[in-house]
Parts: structure tokens; C-alpha cells; sequence
């Protein structure tokens, strides 16, 4: 899939920017043309009142040069002479506007030439009739020539015009082709644009369903790695139990092999010892005060083997159950160590395996707390509830940050097991200064 998205990828943002550079191309050439066309278009416009002005700047001169030489009123003399000075002002203008056209300017000289003489024409015969020379200016006015000018002002007039109306109709056929372009363009980029997003879509539908296979795959191995996880814990909790079992087993045999073997060991040598005492009792008084120590001893390791057979494999369990079990651990547990130990034991009824592990975890509560708690008060609870029961053992040790317990606290880590593997669920609470708490709940039908 990434072989099938890359090109994608390659060929869309090239598309995406040749569309956007195409497009800002088209615009800015239209721009320009258009600008172009509508500076011809208003310079066209503009010379065509100039034209039109310009004839009509003749007409009024020679009807006020008419007026004048018809009636002899001079108030036609205003007219004729405002008409004039403006056509010399307009002659100017259009000179300027024709500048940048040769052929244009060429034209426009010879409309200039004529109005020119036009102009001569009519000044000469206002002049005339102004002296009193009645025969020149009729003479002037019944010839042809001023009608001869106008003529060619109007002939060369409507060759400007002409000029300036292809100029306009080029600069509208300007507008009306970057117009096109720009259609063309604006159209052009818009295909691109959509092929651009098409393969986009294409892409991102792509790596969507990529991405959804490699989610599926890695839930997969996800998946597989967990069933492998929970296959690994649950072969590594029944070889724990099955350890665990064994060590109790083996522990239940070696308190029976202490219990019979060295027990009768033992009491033989104390019964021996007990004859020889009253064989040798007030004929040997040092030998009888040897033998009242070998008796001290031997009664110091039945005492000893009984304390072991017990920690091995408590037989209180099985004979007085795990209350009184418990009391007794409690007891000795407080003779050895001097701590003060309460206890608040309810009357529960569990099974043998059961017994073992609530019997196991206060027992190795009560090591720890030995070796590790420097405490001085402990209490040991046993509740009954409804289905399950709950054990505490608490102390006012030291304590500790739960949090920094390593995978090398065996201790905790066995009692865990053994809880959770009876069905029930440990609890550590602990803090430092604050003391340790550990409470378990157990179910009944186990």
C-alpha cells in the first residue's frame, strides 16, 4: 500500500501547484491584455470626440464667418472667433493623442493642413468685409475653395474615425480573446484541480484502508501477544501452585519424619537418661548433675523440634483449627520477638487448603514484620462475612512506598499468589513513617 500511495502522493501536489501557478499565469496575462485593450478602447473613444468635436469646431466657425459677412453684424464675429481659438486647442489635443500612430498622425496632419486653409479661407474674407471690400469677400464666398476644405476636413475626418473604430473593435476583440483565455484557463485549472482532489481522495481512501489493515494487524498481534501473555501467566501460576504445593507437601513430610523419627530419637534418650538418674541418684552426685543437664537439653530440643515440626507443618490446623491456630502463632511469635501482638479472631469455617493459606499469610506477615517493620504493636483480625472472610494483620512499623516494591519481594509476591490463587484478592496499604497494613478476602467455597 505504500508502493500504491507514494506516486500518488508524487504526482498530486505537482498537479495542485501547476493548477495554481496555471491559474495566477492566466489571470495576470488576462490582466494585462485587458488593461491593454481598455487603454486603445478610451484612447479610441477619446479621438473620436476630438474628431467629431473638430468638424463640428469648423461648422461653427464657418456659419459665424456666414452670419458675419451676410449681415455685416459683428456679434457673429463671437462665434466665429471662440470657434477658432478652440480649434487650435483641439488640434493640440488630437496631435498628442495621435503621437504614438504613425500612420494616425500622418492622417491627422492633413485634416490639419485643411482646417489650415479653411481657417486662412474664412479669416480672409472677415478680414475683407471688415475693410469695406464687398466684391473680394463675395468673390471669396462664391468660389468653391472653402467647400473644397471642408470636404477634405470631412473625408479625412471620417479616415480618423474609421482608424479609431478598428482600434476599438481590435481592443473589444482584445478583451473578448483574454476573456476566452481566461475561460479556457479558469476551466483548464478546474479539471486539474478536480483530477488533483480526485487522486487525493484516491490517496486518502488508500491510506485510510492502509492504516485500517495495519490497525487490524497489530490488534492481531496484539491480540495473540495477550493469549500468549495470559497462556505464559497461567502456565506460570499452576507451576507456582504446583511448587508451592510440593514445598507444603515436603514440608509435611519433613515435620512427620521430625516428628517421628527424631521425636522418638529424642524421648528414648530422655527415658535412657531418666533410668540412669535414678540408678546413679545420691551415689554419684556430679554424674547425677550431668544428667539433670543432658535432661535440660534434651527437653530444649524436644521444645525446638516441636517449634519446627509447627512452622513446617502446623498440626494445630488439622487438631484445633485455625483459630486457635492462629492464637497459638500469635503467642509464640510474641515470646520470641517481644512484640505486643492483639488479636481479634471471628470463628470462620474454611477448608483445609484454605486454612493453610490464611494460616501462611500471617505467618509471613509476621516474619516481615520481623526483619524489615521495627515495629512494637501488631494486631492480627480474622472477620466472617457473608461467602468470604477477611484477614489483617497490621503493625506501627516504619512502612514503605508500596510503589517501589521490586519484582525481588518474594515475600509479597508469594502471599499474593497464594490469595489470588485460592480465589481471593491481596491488599498492601503502606506508607513511610505510617505503618503496614495487609488484608486479604478470601471466598468460602473454595
Amino acid at each position: 500500500m505504500k508502493k500504491f500511495a507514494l506516486p500518488k502522493m508524487v504526482i498530486t501536489l505537482p498537479l495542485a501547484v501547476l493548477a495554481a501557478a496555471s491559474l495566477i499565469l492566466i489571470n495576470e496575462s488576462s490582466f494585462q491584455e485587458s488593461t491593454a485593450a481598455l487603454a486603445n478602447i478610451e484612447s479610441a473613444q477619446q479621438t473620436r470626440g476630438a474628431i467629431s468635436k473638430l468638424v463640428q469646431q469648423v461648422l461653427d466657425a464657418e456659419t459665424g464667418q456666414r452670419g458675419f459677412l451676410l449681415t455685416g453684424d459683428p456679434r457673429y464675429l463671437e462665434p466665429y472667433n471662440t470657434a477658432t481659438a478652440d480649434i487650435n486647442q483641439n488640434l493640440d489635443v488630437m496631435r498628442q493623442l495621435f503621437a504614438p500612430s504613425r500612420e494616425q498622425l500622418g492622417d491627422f496632419d492633413l485634416v490639419s493642413r485643411h482646417v489650415s486653409r479653411k481657417l486662412a479661407e474664412m479669416d480672409l474674407s472677415v478680414r475683407m468685409r471688415k475693410q469695406g471690400n464687398e466684391d473680394g469677400w463675395k468673390f471669396v464666398l462664391t468660389t468653391d475653395v472653402g467647400k473644397e476644405q471642408m470636404e477634405a476636413i470631412r473625408e479625412q475626418s471620417a479616415k480618423l474615425l474609421a482608424s479609431s473604430i478598428r482600434k476599438m473593435e481590435q481592443g473589444q476583440a482584445q478583451i473578448q480573446k483574454a476573456l476566452q483565455l481566461s475561460r479556457i484557463g479558469i476551466a483548464t485549472t478546474a479539471l486539474i484541480g478536480l483530477l488533483a482532489f480526485y487522486m487525493y481522495l484516491l490517496q486518502t481512501k488508500a491510506l485510510v484502508a492502509s492504516g485500517l489493515r495495519e490497525k487490524d494487524s497489530l490488534q492481531r498481534e496484539r491480540d495473540l501477544l495477550e493469549k500468549q501473555v495470559r497462556e505464559r501467566t497461567a502456565s506460570l501460576a499452576e507451576l507456582a501452585t504446583h511448587l508451592q504445593n510440593v514445598r507444603e507437601d515436603e514440608r509435611g513430610h519433613l515435620a512427620r519424619e521430625l516428628h517421628d523419627e527424631l521425636g522418638a530419637l529424642l524421648t528414648a534418650a530422655k527415658l535412657d537418661v531418666a533410668r540412669l538418674k535414678s540408678r546413679l541418684a545420691g551415689n554419684l552426685p556430679e554424674a547425677s548433675e550431668r544428667l539433670e543437664h543432658l535432661t535440660s537439653t534434651l527437653n530444649s530440643g524436644i521444645a525446638l523440634k516441636r517449634r519446627i515440626v509447627e512452622d513446617l507443618h502446623p498440626s494445630s490446623l488439622s487438631h484445633l483449627g485455625l483459630v486457635a491456630s492462629l492464637e497459638i502463632l500469635a503467642r509464640e511469635f510474641e515470646e520470641r520477638s517481644g512484640l505486643s501482638i492483639t488479636t481479634d479472631l471471628e470463628t470462620v469455617e474454611l477448608e483445609g487448603s484454605a486454612q493453610l493459606t490464611v494460616y501462611r499469610l500471617v505467618q509471613e506477615s509476621l516474619t516481615n514484620m520481623a526483619k524489615y517493620a521495627n515495629a512494637t504493636q501488631a494486631e492480627i483480625r480474622l472477620e466472617n462475612f457473608d461467602g468470604y472472610i477477611a484477614v489483617e494483620v497490621r503493625d506501627n512499623g516504619e512502612g514503605f512506598n508500596v510503589e517501589n516494591v521490586g519484582p525481588g519481594s518474594h515475600g509479597l509476591s508469594g502471599m499474593r499468589h497464594r490469595v489470588e490463587a485460592a480465589g481471593g484478592r491481596l491488599t498492601v496499604t503502606s506508607a513511610a513513617g505510617s505503618g503496614t497494613k495487609i488484608s486479604a478476602m478470601l471466598p468460602k467455597n473454595m
